[in-house]
């Protein structure tokens, strides 16, 4: 891919990248909080934070189906705030799930 191609993630895409809980090979999704034009590193890495479609967990804020502007999760997703890790360019866009929360726009 080169430069020309590679896309800019903006606040409220969904990517998938690196699961920091099983590694490399697997991947999850994480939705992207900060991409200032010009800041450094800016459409090179991002502040992201983890999604999950586990419910048990106190604390997690949930995507209602209506909050997604395209696409969406196969699973019923929620947001996991205290999962925060900064992503880079690499990750997975060919199947971008989509972009959510009118409220981040």
């Amino acid at each position: 891919m080169t430069d020309e191609e590679t896309p800019i993630f903006e606040r409220g895409d969904v990517v998938y990248g690196d699961d920091l809980f099983k590694g490399e090979e697997d991947a999850r999704p994480w939705l992207i909080l900060s991409n200032h034009e010009g800041r450094p590193f800016h459409g090179d890495q991002y502040i992201a934070l983890m999604l999950t479609s586990k419910s048990w967990m106190d604390g997690l804020i949930d995507i209602p189906e209506e909050r997604w502007l395209r696409g969406g999760m196969p699973d019923e997703s929620r947001i996991v705030p205290w999962g925060v890790q900064s992503i880079a360019d690499d990750a997975e866009t060919g199947d971008r799930p989509g972009k959510t929360f009118r409220g981040l726009q």
